[in-house]
């Protein structure tokens, strides 16, 4: 008898000693800036539950916060006789299991993309862990089968820390009885230090606000940058979101944002959620620069043959075969490599009798005549079709459009958010790719890496475009924003007498937003062009690079980015409603070597309407530029290695500092 308690006594003191003693571990980036640890422990109500925490060069990103994914099976727990607390959240009391480990160092070549080779280098940990819960004896007959006592299911969380930021994902390994899960939330939650400031946007084409973490009335969009009191710029997004429901962020407690769910969602496993994604850096520029983390954490490129796919420059057509001709005359001539046709070429597109598959009977456009026409010329066509048309002839009106010799497709008022329409979207995605067709969505979608699986997918909306003519300092907030998830489709206007910025900031647009399909004349024809100098700007300048530089940068006031496509730079420097004075170094430039550096600036002294003055100067690698920036201003500037003949023409001219 003494012997049975003395037995009892010990396993009681284990148990204790387990309640007290939490699972720590830790992982860091290649580099060492980044840390996070992850802890799990019991809780007063005696409950175990999952937090970490991410550090940026000792300084803290995001305080200790929540992990999980809620799980709801209630129908399928009543059918298996299963027995669960009902206070439970199933993240909660999982039963740790072990770790696994790796790391990688690579480097891949996207199709094309803002730097020609993107290094993979990341540090990985996997906390494996297992759910048990109670099963009763089936009653006879009920589904004819009985089951075990007691159902385990495993789940995982995946950390990565790459020298970019943190990445973390759930991971839910195929089972024996092949479970179903009904995912209704995630407990994923973000805590952040008390005076932090989010750049809150409600919806994915709307405007910004600054605001605390506190007192909102509403959810905000991802990315979303915030500021700390710290110094720090963090970046929250989400990464490889292609079968799930879109998250947002809503304010779950003051400073402690939370992982909100579009929609419910039920999966299969084996089956893995979306990367939750932090980025942090000492400047807003650092969080521009290291945006490939977004791209690392998909899938490589599933398309065997990319040659099909062309990034290039378009400018939309008005919807007659006189206008799309003018506008193949006019893409030759300006170096353009598309155009588009937009909605209204095949009738009502928001009605259910729509149809993708004929030119409407009102228009007079001869579908077979434009192509033609564009194609002897070299250049490709774009058609716009509304998710409506699509969605009820996808099957035959992909392979019709191959036939009829269009280059890519234009998804018009595409729905977004719901699992549902989630799947559909990037399914509609891949069956362009087996058609040869490049895509660009339009609308809501904001993209969370998927060009790099299937790169046919070339840009989308989601963001507060030049359609709305926003101000300048709207346009200064978008590179630390938006763009840190991927090309946004920003349809650039020049002669438009609605935008409400300069035209040398315009110019600059196409340097500093990234867009493989770029529109530069959105509400323009080829009639508004009266020979201004400035446009060879636009001519020359590239839509995919082999180098990217972050020169300058800050949320709402300017940001500079320099872009390299072979030898050329392309330098593009906006500024926000109330102007700015600037200087920034020529380092990227190869040393040793001097270059023709072309600048288009704001001049009201200059006698065209567009008031942009073009000048040429000598520069090298060691060269200051000092811009003054007029409101709602910019700068554009290209640069091309200089020549002898060049440098003697120049030998008087050269200087170390330039002043534009």
């Amino acid at each position: 008898m003494l012997k049975h308690r003395v037995i009892l006594l010990i396993t009681w003191l284990a148990g204790i000693n387990a309640f007290a003693q939490p699972h720590q571990w830790s992982l860091s980036s290649p580099d060492k800036k980044y840390t996070v640890a992850i802890e799990q422990r019991r809780e007063k109500d005696g409950k175990k539950q999952l937090y970490y925490r991410v550090n940026y060069e000792g300084k803290a990103a995001v305080l200790e916060s929540e992990l999980g994914v809620l799980i709801e099976n209630q129908l399928f727990e009543s059918a298996m006789g299963i027995e669960n607390d009902p206070g439970e959240q199933w993240f909660e009391n999982l039963d740790f299991r072990k770790t696994s480990e790796r790391a990688v160092s690579s480097s891949w070549k996207p199709v094309y993309g803002e730097r020609s080779t993107v290094k993979e280098n990341f540090s990985e940990l996997t906390l494996h862990f297992t759910k048990f819960e109670q099963v009763n004896e089936l009653a006879e007959g009920n589904l004819g089968t009985s089951y075990d006592k007691r159902r385990s299911y495993e789940a995982q969380v995946i950390f990565r820390a790459y020298n970019e930021g943190i990445a973390f994902a759930y991971h839910f390994p195929e089972t024996k009885n092949g479970a179903f899960l009904h995912i209704t939330g995630e407990q994923t939650s973000f805590t952040f230090p008390a005076g932090t400031v989010a750049y809150h946007e409600r919806w994915a084409q709307g405007p910004y606000h600054l605001l605390p973490l506190s007192g909102w009335k509403d959810e905000s969009e991802r990315p979303l940058t915030l500021k700390l009191e710290n110094g720090l710029y963090v970046a929250l997004l989400e990464a490889r979101m292609t079968d799930y429901s879109r998250g947002k962020f809503k304010l779950a407690a003051e400073n402690r944002l939370q992982v909100s769910l579009y929609d419910n969602l039920n999966v299969t496993t084996p089956y893995t959620t979306p990367w939750r994604v932090i980025m942090a850096g000492h400047t807003a520029g650092e969080l521009l620069q290291n945006n490939d983390l977004v791209l690392n954490l998909n899938d490589a490129n599933a398309i065997k043959n990319t040659d099909w796919i062309q990034p290039g420059k378009v400018i939309r057509s008005g919807l007659t075969t006189k206008d799309a001709k003018a506008c193949v005359d006019f893409a030759v001539q300006r170096n353009l490599q598309y155009v588009h046709l937009d909605a209204g070429w095949y009738g009502p597109e928001m009605k259910v009798s729509s149809d993708a598959s004929q030119v409407a009977e009102n228009r007079d456009i001869n579908m077979p005549e434009i192509v033609q026409y564009a194609r002897e010329r070299g250049i490709g066509v774009f058609l716009y079709i509304n998710q409506r048309a699509l969605t009820q002839q996808i099957d035959t009106l992909f392979p019709l459009l191959r036939k009829w010799g269009i280059s890519g497709v234009k998804f018009g008022f595409v729905h977004v958010g719901s699992n549902r329409w989630t799947v559909w979207l990037h399914e509609a995605v891949k069956k362009a790719a087996e058609h040869h067709l490049m895509v660009d969505i339009h609308d809501e979608y904001r993209p969370t890496g998927f060009s790099r699986t299937y790169p046919n997918l070339l840009t989308q909306e989601g963001i507060h475009g030049n359609e709305e003519m926003p101000d300048a300092t709207h346009n200064t907030i978008l590179p630390f924003t938006r763009f840190l998830a991927g090309a946004g489709d920003y349809t650039i206007c020049y002669y438009n007498p609605r935008i409400k910025t300069t035209h040398a900031h315009q110019l600059a647009l196409a340097a500093v937003y990234y867009s493989p399909l770029q529109f530069m004349y959105w509400y323009d024809n080829p009639s508004l062009y009266r020979g201004e100098p400035e446009i060879e700007f636009f001519d020359r300048v590239k839509t995919v690079w082999d180098d990217t530089k972050v020169l300058n940068g800050e949320i709402g006031q300017y940001a500079t980015v320099a872009r390299r496509s072979g030898e050329e730079w392309f330098v593009g420097c906006i500024g926000n409603n109330d102007g700015q004075n600037l200087s920034f170094d020529l380092s990227f430039l190869e040393n040793g070597k001097s270059y023709i550096a072309k600048t288009y600036t704001d001049d009201e002294t200059v006698p065209t309407r567009t008031k942009v003055k073009v000048q040429s100067f000598l520069v090298n690698s060691s060269t200051e530029l000092k811009l003054v920036l007029t409101k709602s201003g910019g700068a554009a500037i290209h640069l091309v290695p200089a020549t002898e003949s060049d440098i003697n023409t120049f030998k008087k001219k050269i200087q170390k500092n330039l002043q534009l």
